[in-house]
C-alpha cells in the first residue's frame, strides 16, 4: 500500500505525552501510519508503508532503543526499505526520520528534539518545513493542539500533491485517557473527506468540550444561587433526586461525565451546556 502523505511524530516530555498527526490522499491513512505508546514513544510509517514498523518499532522502544537505533534495525531487516518512509520519537525525546531513495518526490524529513516530520509525493519541501517550524513555534501549547496546527500549516504550504482525503490525530499519556483507565488521550480520524484537516479540527473541538479539562482555578464556586439555578434547570429536563445525583445523571446522558468533579464547584463547560439545552 502506498501511503503518500505528510506526518509528524512528536512528544511533550513535561506532560508525558506522545503522538502522531497525519494527512494523506489515501483512505483512512491514520489506521496504517500512526502508532504511539507512552511507555515507548511514537512511530509514523508511510510511503510504500510497512505496517509492522508500528508495533515492532514500539516494541524496540519499550526495550530502551533510541529512535535512531529503531530506524536502523527496522530498515536494515527490510528488503524493501528503499520504498519506505518512517519517523520515530523515543521516550527521551530523541528523534529520527528515514526516507528510502525510491520514495516518490518530493520526499524527505526533518527532525528536532521531540519531533520527526516527514512526507512523500509532496508539492515541495515546504510542507515538511511547515511541520517542523510550526511544532517548534508552538512550544507551550497542548501537544494535540500543536499537532493540529502542524497539519494545517503543512496543508497551507502545499501538502500531498495528489490532494486531500484523510487525516488523523493520536495522542497518548500514562492513564491520561477516559476515566484515567486508558492511555489514549485523543484518537480522532477522518477517513474520507475533501478537507480532512478542517474536519479533524472540528472533531477535536467536540472532543475537548466533552473530555477536556478546565483548569481548577476556572471552576465556578457552587453558591446557593448557582446551585438553585442548576437544580431548577435539571428538574425541567426531568432530573431530580438531589443536586449531585441529578447532575451526574444528566451529564452521563450528555457525555459530559468526565467533567463532573467536586460537589462544591461546577465546570463552566458543564454549566454552559446545561444552559444551552434548557434555553
Amino acid at each position: 500500500m502506498i501511503v503518500a502523505t505528510y506526518s509528524i511524530a512528536a512528544c511533550d516530555l513535561e506532560s508525558r505525552q506522545w503522538g502522531v498527526a497525519v494527512q494523506s490522499k489515501f483512505l483512512a491513512a491514520a489506521s496504517v501510519v500512526s502508532w504511539a505508546d507512552p511507555a515507548a514513544g511514537a512511530v509514523a510509517t508511510q510511503a510504500y508503508a510497512n505496517p509492522r514498523y508500528g508495533p515492532d518499532g514500539l516494541a524496540l522502544l519499550r526495550e530502551g532503543a533510541s529512535a535512531v537505533d529503531v530506524i536502523a534495525r527496522l530498515t536494515d531487516a527490510d528488503e524493501d526499505r528503499a520504498h519506505r518512509q518512517l519517523g520515530v520519537v523515543d521516550r527521551r525525546g530523541g528523534s529520527a526520520s528515514f526516507t528510502g531513495e525510491e520514495c516518490a518526490e518530493w520526499a524527505g524529513g526533518r527532525t528536532g528534539h521531540g519531533y520527526a516530520a516527514q512526507g512523500n509525493i509532496l508539492v515541495s519541501a515546504e510542507t515538511v518545513d511547515a511541520l517542523a517550524e510550526t511544532f517548534e513555534a508552538t512550544r507551550g501549547r497542548p501537544l494535540a493542539e500543536r499537532l493540529l496546527a502542524c497539519l494545517s500549516a503543512a496543508q497551507s504550504a502545499g501538502g500531498d500533491r495528489r490532494g486531500q482525503q484523510s487525516a488523523g490525530l493520536l495522542v497518548v499519556e500514562p492513564d491520561g485517557g477516559y476515566g484515567g483507565l486508558s492511555d489514549v488521550v485523543v484518537d480522532l480520524r477522518v477517513d474520507d473527506d475533501p478537507a480532512p484537516v478542517r474536519e479533524l479540527t472540528r472533531l477535536y473541538g467536540i472532543h475537548q468540550e466533552l473530555f477536556g479539562k478546565t483548569p481548577d482555578e476556572e471552576w465556578l464556586p457552587l453558591d446557593a444561587a448557582l446551585e438553585s439555578e442548576v437544580v431548577e434547570r435539571l428538574a425541567r429536563l426531568g432530573y431530580d433526586g438531589g443536586f449531585e445525583r441529578a447532575l451526574f445523571s444528566w451529564a452521563g446522558r450528555a457525555n459530559l461525565e468526565e467533567r463532573i468533579g467536586p460537589t462544591d464547584r461546577v465546570d463552566p463547560v458543564v454549566l454552559e451546556a446545561l444552559r444551552r439545552e434548557t434555553g
